[in-house]
């Protein structure tokens, strides 16, 4: 895919622009393109009807009011690039009304934020009107329900748009946080040095949320956590933790060696996954009666290359938990209890590198120094450091996103091969036909996923 730098002669054609996904994270996010000079001349809104273009320019003014700078002046220019297009689906004629709206465009991409079971429909639709071309297509996770539909997708899409326009989008790649994952492994030789077998007892990865699923409770209710967010966010961003250095910094070098990280994660066994429900979810408008839907999901698997060989990663996320945190947790060995007194380094939190993700992107090194006054004591103290230049916000990322589809840069979207193996990874585990363990919200979940762990328990919290 040829990258080229958005601006006149370009349009986003946008559809779900009066959904939720947009008014929270993608019209913010174009806002700050436009303050940045690099919006394409248009934004074609398109919706079902019922909406003129004054109508679109107000909801997209209450959209971005709220999401940081805001000028009057700046909004009338970004608003100036807005255009609203009527389609209906069962009407392949009306899609020529993006036609005319993007009539004289160099380059098309067409942004899919709507329901996954309207992408191929959306795609034939859009060649039927020519739309096509050389248009990119971004379509937003899951990319499928399981490896199965997920390959039926595939074929759906790439029937109209070939797979290098084809743009899979998971936002969590645009998060300077996690990017900045390659960075912390490979610009710190200290840190590569460490991260071996021999020195690692277990890695932790956590992303967990205070909240429960709100007003999203019929799309969660199909979804599910391992769904929402394992099989994407969670193992793109442990992708990025194993792979190997790239041999250049290529987006295609880069994307190759994540392929790799992830061929060598071992497919997840039902005896190594534990999932959870929290009470009142079966109360939320939207969910079905006696689902069985997870909001909870906690796994256990290990990475078999020589440099993680051995090291059980365990995986865990949830909703209504008892805080918010998206981290990555290496624990090392203890130390062996020559000269200090069992009881501390057997008591005392083990040594620990700690990866912020969000709240508060950074690291933390849980260390053990001597205990004032007795030398043959030792106690843990925390060094840690903010990445005050890095962010875990989700419009950022959905900026950079919406940034790298418009210039045509991949490598911030997911590969068809990364979706297969994420896909393998948590086939067997994928709607296994028994009710979910239920939990209380503002705790961690089920008990008896602490059995995943290696001392049964997890490892604490940042802030614990």
């Amino acid at each position: 895919m040829t990258s080229t730098t958005p601006g006149r002669g370009d349009a986003l054609v946008l559809f779900g622009i009066t959904g939720d996904l947009a008014k929270k994270m993608l019209l913010p996010a174009l806002f700050r393109l436009s303050l940045r000079g690099v919006l394409p001349e248009r934004v074609v809104g398109v919706t079902h009807g019922g909406w003129t273009l004054e109508r679109l320019r107000a909801h997209v003014h209450d959209s971005v009011a709220d999401h940081g700078p805001f000028d009057e002046g700046d909004f009338a220019r970004f608003a100036g690039a807005l255009r609203l297009a009527t389609i209906d689906y069962d009407d392949p004629g009306s899609f020529r009304s993006i036609a005319e709206q993007a009539d004289g465009c160099r380059i098309l991409v067409h942004y899919l934020a709507i329901p996954p079971n309207l992408y191929a429909r959306a795609a034939e639709r859009l060649a039927q009107a020519g739309l096509n071309g050389e248009a990119r297509l971004a379509v937003e996770k899951p990319f499928g329900q399981d490896l199965a539909s997920a390959r039926a997708l595939q074929a759906d899409l790439t029937r109209h748009f070939p797979d290098e326009r084809l743009l899979r989008v998971d936002h969590f790649l645009g998060k300077d946080a996690v990017e900045n994952l390659l960075a912390f492994r490979f610009a710190n030789t200290m840190l590569s040095g460490v991260l071996q077998r021999p020195l690692m007892r277990s890695v932790q990865i956590t992303l967990a949320e205070d909240f429960g699923v709100e007003d999203r409770g019929g799309f969660y209710d199909s979804t599910g956590a391992l769904r929402d967010v394992v099989q994407n966010h969670l193992l793109q961003m442990l992708a990025y933790f194993v792979m190997e250095a790239p041999r250049t910094g290529s987006a295609q070098d880069i994307l190759n060696e994540r392929v790799r990280a992830l061929k060598a994660v071992r497919t997840v066994l039902p005896e190594d996954c534990v999932l959870g429900q929290y009470a009142g979810y079966l109360d939320v408008p939207g969910v079905r009666p006696q689902s069985r839907t997870e909001t909870y999901a906690a796994l256990r698997t290990w990475v078999d290359t020589d440099r993680w060989a051995g090291v059980p990663f365990t995986i865990r996320t949830g909703k209504a938990l008892a805080r918010t945190a998206t981290e990555i947790v290496v624990e090392f060995h203890r130390p062996t209890p020559r000269y200090y007194h069992t009881a501390c380094t057997q008591d005392a939190t083990p040594d620990l590198v700690r990866l912020r993700i969000s709240p508060r992107p950074g690291a933390s090194f849980h260390l053990f120094v001597q205990r004032p006054g007795d030398p043959s004591q030792v106690e843990p103290v925390t060094a840690a450091v903010d990445f005050t230049g890095l962010s875990g916000d989700n419009v950022t990322a959905y900026e950079y996103v919406l940034a790298d589809a418009l210039a045509g840069d991949p490598r911030r979207f997911t590969r068809m091969d990364l979706v297969e193996e994420s896909w393998r990874i948590v086939g067997d585990i994928l709607d296994p036909g028994t009710a979910p363990l239920p939990y209380e919200p503002g705790g961690s979940g089920p008990e008896q996923a602490e059995r995943l762990t290696t001392d049964g328990r997890w490892l604490p919290h940042a802030d614990a």
